[in-house]
């Protein structure tokens, strides 16, 4: 049986470090309705307004982590896709990215074109949320209407709680955990909190955005809650590895813009445990399954950076869980009962 492919999705990368080839990124990534939510006229104002400045300021970030093969995020999917082949033995294993190349379009079409009828398709995002699972479920089906593809997708839902994904990530942590350290800090990709209130207010008006637990957050919640979604991974995480409460916590980093964002902020976090007395802390992001800008040059760059210029002594990344072969595994079991409809 070779006409059942799975297709892996993440979000993307500028081809390369320089600044018009980042501008293009940006431009592309932040017109996205799903990421930016505003009417069109003002969302092309305020991209084209970032777009002045930020892209030659995210080029030099680019630029200092990336790798001679190209964008880390681009080379460790290219690996997750290679392993993924002897573990997905019903047809081909494409990649693609929501953003950039390797396209949706380019990979839906290169599948079509080799006669595959079913595809798996494997949003590669832990914890649900618009501007990432949403936004490439959309722009699978609008390839496949747009271009008559005669292809029956079947989607894999986030992840955040599931027993194959926590495992891989306990295990992707237990070498470090077993050193001596202060505190980890889990760090999650932010959201502006509309985006969180828009989709939660018609089902809980009182949702806390502010609570520290997703213990008695109602399933229908749960499910478009990404901020309990993220404390969810994070205290069935915590509980794997047995850690006691004061050991870890949970923030949220890559702000951008002036909007309110989901809290406590990474940033301020790092501040504070260096105030208070911590020299060595660990650091997950567990809302990235490879690494990426967010990770190498935010927070094991800068973050660092921050963390000892306020007295603390050493700021430990952990990578994430990128080729590893507990997740490839775990992936694996995931795709195969995936049953989310496009």
């Amino acid at each position: 049986m070779t006409d059942h492919a799975l297709l892996l999705v993440n979000l993307g990368s500028p081809a390369s470090t320089d600044v018009a080839d980042v501008r293009r990124y940006l431009d592309q990534f932040l017109m996205d309705p799903y990421v930016v939510d505003l009417p069109w006229p003002l969302r092309r104002l305020l991209v084209s307004l970032i777009l002045l400045k930020r892209p030659a300021q995210s080029a030099h970030a680019y630029a200092s982590i990336w790798w001679p093969e190209g964008s880390p995020l681009i080379v460790i999917s290219r690996q997750l896709q290679e392993a993924m082949r002897s573990h997905w033995p019903h047809g081909p294993v494409e990649l693609a990215m929501r953003y950039g190349e390797p396209s949706i379009e380019r990979a839906l079409l290169g599948l079509a074109g080799q006669g595959v009828k079913r595809v798996t398709l494997a949003p590669l995002y832990p914890q649900f949320a618009e501007s990432t699972t949403t936004t490439a479920i959309a722009e699978v089906r609008r390839v496949i209407e747009a271009r008559s593809l005669p292809l029956e997708v079947s989607v894999l839902p986030p992840f955040y709680d599931q027993p194959e994904y926590l495992d891989a990530l306990a295990a992707s942590a237990r070498t470090y955990l077993a050193e001596d350290f202060d505190h980890l800090l889990l760090s999650f990709h932010g959201l502006p909190e509309r985006h969180i209130r828009k989709l939660v207010k018609p089902l809980d008006a009182h949702h806390d955005l502010r609570s520290a637990s997703s213990h008695g957050v109602r399933p229908e919640v749960l499910a478009l809650c990404y901020r309990s979604q993220c404390l969810r991974t994070a205290e069935l995480f915590a509980e794997r590895v047995g850690l006691r409460p004061e050991q870890w916590s949970v923030s949220f980093q890559s702000r951008l813009g002036r909007d309110k964002w989901i809290e406590p902020y990474t940033e301020a976090r790092l501040d504070e445990l260096a105030r208070q007395g911590a020299k060595k802390v660990l650091v997950m992001c567990p809302a990235f399954v490879a690494d990426c800008i967010e990770t190498l040059e935010e927070i094991g760059m800068r973050g660092r950076e921050q963390f000892e210029e306020a007295g603390g002594e050493q700021l430990q990344l952990i990578p994430c869980l990128n080729s590893q072969a507990g997740w490839v595994s775990a992936l694996a079991r995931l795709a195969e009962r995936a049953d989310g409809e496009l």
